[in-house]
C-alpha cells in the first residue's frame, strides 16, 4: 500500500534561492524535450509515399524516448547551457540527477498520452511548454529513511541532496512500519511543501468491489432550504442545518474585539 503525506518544509534564504534555481533548470529542460519531440512529430508525422508534393522530404529521424532524452544530460553536464531567447547560463551540474531524470519521465508520460493515448485508447490534448506559473514540483525518485530524522514531537529535520538539512513542521505524524520512496517539494504561494510517498509492505491494498447502480442500494436527496430543513432523502427523512455561522456569529463578534493570546479570548 502507498500513501502521500504533505508537510510544510521551511528552507532558509540561500537554500530558497536554490529551490528556485533548480526550478529554473528543471522547466528548461522539460521545455527542450518537449520541442525536439514537437520537432520529430511535424517532420515525420507524415509516410514517405504520402506526403504532399508541394513540400520537401525530412530526412528521417528517430524518435525521441525517454531513454535518448535521458541520455542527453550527462553532455549538457559538462559545460553551461545558454538559453537561447534569454541568453541565460544554466549549470545542470547543481541540480540533482533524479530530479532531471524525473522531468524527463514526465515528459514522455504526456507526449504518449496525446500521441498514443491510453489503455482504452483516449488521447489527451498537445502538451504545453511550461511557464513560471505551471512547473511548481520537482520529485526525487529514490528516496532513503536515513533522509528524515525526527527530533521534537511536531518538527523533523530532512536531509535533501546538493541542498541540506531542512526543518519540516509535522502536523501529523508518519505512520510506522511504511519506507519512503519518493519525497516531492512544492513551490506554493504560502510557501515550499513536502509531499512523502511511503510504502508498507504489511498493509495491503484496498480493491473494492464493483457496484452496480439499482433501486435497492440507492438513495436520493433533495436540498429542500426550508427553515430549519437541509436535506431530504427518498425514504422521507429530514436532515436539520446546523447552521454554525448564524449560531455562533454572536460568540464570533465578542471574540473579534478582544485581544489575541488574551485568557479572556480562549
Amino acid at each position: 500500500m502507498k500513501t502521500t503525506y504533505q508537510y510544510r518544509f521551511y528552507p532558509n534564504t540561500k537554500q530558497k534561492l536554490e529551490l528556485n534555481y533548480w526550478l529554473r533548470v528543471s522547466r528548461y529542460w522539460y521545455n527542450r524535450q518537449l520541442g525536439e519531440r514537437f520537432d520529430w512529430w511535424q517532420m515525420n508525422r507524415t509516410a514517405v509515399n504520402a506526403c504532399p508534393l508541394i513540400s520537401s522530404i525530412a530526412p528521417p529521424r528517430d524518435q525521441p524516448n525517454y531513454y535518448s532524452q535521458k541520455q542527453q544530460l550527462p553532455v549538457l553536464k559538462k559545460d553551461l547551457v545558454k538559453v537561447f531567447h534569454s541568453g541565460e547560463l544554466l549549470d545542470f551540474t547543481r541540480v540533482y540527477s533524479t530530479i532531471l531524470q524525473e522531468v524527463s519521465r514526465r515528459v514522455d508520460k504526456a507526449f504518449q498520452r496525446f500521441v498514443v493515448g491510453d489503455v482504452n485508447g483516449k488521447r489527451a490534448g498537445k502538451p504545453r511548454f511550461k511557464t513560471v506559473a505551471d512547473f511548481r514540483t520537482m520529485t526525487f525518485a529514490t528516496a532513503q529513511d536515513d533522509w528524515i530524522k525526527p527530533v521534537r514531537k511536531n518538527w523533523m529535520y530532512i536531509r535533501l541532496p546538493k541542498l541540506g538539512v531542512v526543518k519540516v513542521r509535522m502536523h501529523r505524524p508518519m505512520p510506522s512500519g511504511f519506507k519512503v520512496k519518493q519525497l516531492s517539494v512544492t513551490k506554493k504561494a504560502d510557501g515550499w511543501y513536502l509531499q512523502i510517498c511511503l510504502e508498507g509492505a504489511t498493509v495491503p491494498s484496498f480493491t473494492p468491489d464493483p457496484i452496480t447502480p439499482s433501486w435497492d442500494n440507492s438513495l436520493g436527496l433533495d436540498a429542500v432550504l426550508h427553515e430549519d430543513v437541509y436535506l431530504a432523502t427518498s425514504e422521507g427523512e429530514l436532515l436539520p442545518s446546523f447552521k454554525p455561522l448564524r449560531h455562533n456569529q454572536s460568540k464570533l463578534a465578542r471574540i473579534s474585539q478582544k485581544r489575541k493570546s488574551a485568557q479572556a479570548r480562549l
